[in-house]
Formats: C-alpha cells, structure tokens, sequence
C-alpha cells in the first residue's frame, strides 16, 4: 500500500492515510501489505485491513467519518425514495458503491464505502449533472441497501433528466445517461486509426494511461453524438466552465457542462487523438480523428481547435460515410429541378456551381453529382480543403496552404492530368476562378461551390471577382442554391390549424389554400423536438438565354431574379412551401431558412 507522493491523489486513499496515522498496527498494517500483493494489488486498501483483523467495519466507517469530517450513517435506518435513487444505475452504484440518500436543491447526497475515491464523486457529479455531499457508510449497510433497491433492477436504466442541461433552439431534447450509453456502446473498445501509420510517442501513451477518466469522458461524447446523429461537436471553454454542444438537424443544444477543471485535460485528449500538437495553444489547428465503431464500422471526425480568450474551442464535424446519401432523387429535388441538374451535369464542358452557407448540405448534393459521372471510361479530379469523403475512383486532392497547394495549384496540374470532369471544392479568389471558367471553355466539366446567398447573387459575385460578363455566361451551365430544413417527425406527426393569413403571408396564393398543415407533437424517436432529419430546398437557375442577355447588359440581381421566375425557376422560398405543402416541413423551418421572394 503505497504512501504516494503529496499532492498524488492516490496518497489520500482511506488505507493509506491509516497507515500513515495508527502507527500501533505496524503489524496488521504489514499483514494487510502482504495480502494486497498477494492479490494482484487490486482494491481499496481498508478491504484488505479489515480482512487481517486490524479494524472492524464500524471502526473503519467512524474512522472514514473522523478524517474526511464527513457524517457516517448506517443505510438500514433510512427509506430511500425511488425517484433519488433512479438518478444513478445499478452498474454505477456497484462500480462506485455509492448509494444516493436524497436531493436538497442542486446538490445530490451519496453514501459512499470509500469517500476518498475522487475519481468517484467526479463520475457522479457529471452523470447526474448535481454537486455530490459525501456520507460514509460500511460495506455491509451498502451491500444490504444494494440488495433492497437495486438487485431487482435490469442493468441498465432508462434515460433521466438532469439538471442545468437546457438545450438551445425551439425544441428541448431529453437528458442522456451516460452510464447507459457505456453499458449500450462500450466506449472503452473505441479505436483511434492512426492514418499516418505511427505510434503515438511514449508521453502521449503515458497521458492516456495517467487520464483513464478523461479517456472514458471523451469517448462517451463521441459516442453520445453518433448515437443522436449529430452533424457537429461543440467543445467551449468560458471564465468558470465549460459546454458541449450538438449541432442536430441544423440547431444547436448544449448537451452537458463537464468539470471546468477538467477543460485542459479535455482539450489534450481530443488533440492526441487529432495528432496535434498539444504544447501549441496559441495557433489554429485542424486535424482529424478516425474511429473504429465495431462490426466494421468506422466514423471521420474532423477537428478544429481555435484558441479563445479563456482556452481553446474544439468543433468536431461528424462524416459518417454510411449515412452519405448519393442518390441524387433522395435529396429533395423536385422532377423539374432533377431534370434542369442532371442535364447539367451531363453536359461534355461547361460550369455548374453550387451555393449556400456553410453547411447547407453542397458538398452532398456534388458528391451525389460525382458519384453518378463516376465510370471506367472517365477521369475525374477533385481538389478538397478538407476532403470530407473518400469515393471510390476519384482522384482526390486534399489542399495545403502552408506549403503552397492551393485550388489555383491544383486545377494548374489537373489540366495536365488528362481531365474530363474537375471538382473544386471552392471557388475563393480571381486566379481559382479564372481557372476554372477556362477549364470549363476547353471543354472539361467543372463542378465548384461559392458562398452566396441565392441562384441569381452568384453571377454578381463572379463578376465581382473580376470575370468578364461574357465568360461568365459562356462557361456557366447552371447555378444551385440550396438550404437544408428540418423534416417533421413521421412517427409524432399531427395536423394543425393555421390562420389563412398566416398562409398567405408565406408567400402562398389564395387558389392553393386547402391542404393540411402539419406539426410534430415530439416523441422518442425525435427526442422530443418534433423532427426527424433534414431536407435540402434548391433553386436551379439554368442559364437561360434570356439571363445570359442580361447579364451582358449588366443587370441586378433582382432583374436577373424576376427573368429567372419567369424562365420557370423555383426560388428557394418556393421550394420549401411545395415541401410545406406535401407536409414534409414547417412554417418554422421555412421562415428559418428561407427569404420572401419580394421586389
């Protein structure tokens, strides 16, 4: 039983704080010493003092009480209410034996066995979101109470609320159990790839063993967000604590609060995991973590880590390639839209660009392109920062800035590879652009995003860049804006009652009144927000003849908006009311997501 070094959490252990102090039990203390050994060193040190006879359980529990300053209390003598007792698992209270008595306020009380266990009462305090009071009672008050209220149970629980865990956005999602997502997931047999294909150095090997608790914490996080389809991890460090967020179906909500002293620990973890340098808190970093699921299954996290005035943000985008749709007719293109795209797209030359926010769903939409020009007889190039997805049978380049491969590079030598379809994942700059209206003139075709806000402010944002009018409307055969809307949950779906003028106020005429509108109630299948999954609404701007007249003659935006409707393009707007119509989304979703289509 080691006396540890001051400071070592493992010197304050119950036993060895004994040793330190009784000095008339040199000889059971020895016994103790031999029998611990002899046992592979496995346990709590009192366990093996009461097993030489130096000190009986109720000696022990008053001398836990005596050192800790603690009270000591014998469980037989309380009733323990069901609802205190449900905040913890069976498992839980067994691996810890920790019973919880009661709860004043935000503060949980627990009778533990060995109050010394730290490692213990940070488990508690994270998995039931309270402050844990500490009580010391004897192994055997513990095991008959573990016998009277939990050995009936199945082990595992269902999932229970917690406190100071309210997520953000318009809907609240039920709290999780941690302990029940080990049990389910098995977090400890989560793999980390080294795709670099070297081992991690011996300090990381030593931080990862010294951190077991950090190592469980992280994983269980990782976890929890695969198992609630997050798209985005949010790790944030303020002044006195610290959040984890989940970006699900588009919003934002913050899932738990771990112990601020454990921000730097957190951080560390996720970098090692990202190989990173954990010694840099000064700069940016961006890396990615690759995990091995089980049965096969393997999720890409790529991480940025950005520093913050209190300590470094951690955001985490989850790319499950299982759940990549690249069926084109799944995205939610309407038949004429499809048409409009797929023709585009099936041209020998010419541009199609595809536009929105960050994470507006463009990078699917232009897999599902790739993956259907995809063939043997056909050589496509993509230059990506980052690659988000690895597809089979193309040629995909990963962009480093630092030493030079930017998209401009990079398209330079696609159009000495022999191309016939080029991807670029954006185009950011004159020299990127120019490129690619060229490549798009000498017959390749090009597939590229932008950031703009619609169909029409891509051509104005073009020109903006420094491209000729008249190159932009040779080279470009088509635009796509797009944005991604929450589905209403099939499973709680229910109809409602909307005033007429609310309906009208949409945008929506008088003669296409009369359909049902419906709402999610919210149920466990949509962890009670009332959705389930996300739509993309487009608007498919070909370039029409009658646009690529103005656009020479140096229309506005809303000129080439109001030309283009006319054409038979469906806005943005007018796309998320036909979803609204066929009863696929909301009016919530629509106005979250979508501008009028006004002049």
């Amino acid at each position: 039983m080691s006396q540890g070094k001051p400071g070592d959490p493992n010197a304050r252990r119950s036993g060895a704080l004994l040793v330190r102090s009784e000095k008339g039990l040199s000889t059971q203390v020895r016994q103790a010493q031999d029998l611990k050994q002899k046992s592979g060193g496995v346990g709590r040190d009192g366990k093996y003092l009461m097993k030489t006879g130096a000190l009986d359980e109720e000696q022990m529990k008053d001398w836990l009480s005596k050192q800790y300053g603690v009270p000591a209390v014998n469980l037989d003598d309380f009733e323990l209410e069901s609802e205190v007792l449900s905040l913890l698992s069976r498992e839980l209270v067994q691996k810890h034996m920790a019973v919880p008595m009661s709860r004043v306020g935000n503060s949980l009380i627990v009778a533990m066995v060995d109050p010394s266990n730290i490692y213990a009462i940070d488990d508690l305090k994270f998995i039931t979101g309270y402050g844990v009071d500490v009580v010391v009672t004897s192994e055997s008050s513990f095991q008959r109470a573990f016998e009277k209220y939990y050995a009936h149970l199945p082990e595992t629980i269902k999932e229970k609320k917690r406190p100071g865990q309210q997520p953000q956005g318009e809907a609240k999602l039920p709290e999780y159990d941690y302990d029940t997502l080990m049990a389910e997931l098995d977090a400890d047999r989560v793999d980390v790839v080294d795709t670099d294909g070297d081992n991690e150095s011996a300090l990381d090997l030593e931080r990862s063993a010294d951190e077991a608790p950090i190592v469980r914490l992280v994983n269980m996080i990782l976890l929890d967000a695969i198992k609630r389809s997050a798209s985005d991890i949010h790790v944030e460090v303020y002044e006195k604590e610290m959040r984890v967020r989940y970006r699900i179906d588009g919003l934002l909500y913050e899932m738990m609060k771990p112990p601020f002293h454990h921000r730097n620990a957190i951080t560390s973890r996720l970098k090692i995991m990202s190989n990173l340098d954990i010694a840099e808190r000064r700069l940016p970093q961006d890396g990615r973590i690759k995990l091995k699921l089980g049965k096969g299954r393997e999720m890409d996290f790529r991480v940025s880590v950005l520093p913050t005035l209190f300590g470094e943000k951690t955001v985490m985008r989850l790319l499950d390639k299982s759940n990549l749709q690249l069926d084109m007719t799944k995205l939610g293109f309407f038949d004429a839209q499809l048409k409009d795209f797929q023709e585009a797209i099936n041209r020998p030359y010419g541009m199609v660009l595809v536009t929105g926010p960050t994470g507006s769903g463009k990078t699917t939409t232009l897999y599902s392109a790739l993956s259907e020009l995809n063939k043997p007889d056909t050589n496509i190039s993509t230059a990506e920062d980052p690659v988000e997805f690895n597809l089979y049978g193309i040629n995909q380049v990963q962009q480093h800035e630092d030493i030079g491969l930017n998209f401009a590079a990079t398209l330079r030598s696609f159009l000495r590879q022999d191309p016939d379809i080029i991807m670029v994942g954006e185009i950011r700059d004159f020299e990127t652009a120019e490129i690619a209206v060229k490549a798009a003139l000498t017959g390749h075709l090009v597939l590229s995003t932008l950031h703009t806000n619609d169909a029409p402010a891509t051509v104005n944002r073009l020109l903006n860049m420094g491209i000729e009018p008249f190159l932009v409307t040779s080279a470009t055969n088509l635009i796509v804006a797009q944005r991604l809307g929450r589905k209403i949950c099939f499973k709680c779906k229910e109809e409602i009652e909307v005033p007429k003028q609310s309906l009208l106020d949409l945008g929506l005429k008088e003669e296409e009144l009369g359909f049902k509108v419906y709402q999610g109630r919210g149920c466990e299948t949509c962890n009670n927000t009332g959705y389930k999954g996300r739509i993309a609404f487009y608007e498919v701007m070909p370039m029409y003849d009658s646009l690529k007249e103005m656009i020479l003659n140096g229309a506005t935006n809303i000129e080439l908006k109001a030309t283009a409707m006319r054409a038979g393009m469906m806005t943005l707007r007018m796309s998320a009311l036909a979803h609204f119509k066929a009863g696929t989304t909301s009016i919530q979703e629509i106005l979250r997501n979508t501008a009028p289509d006004s002049f």
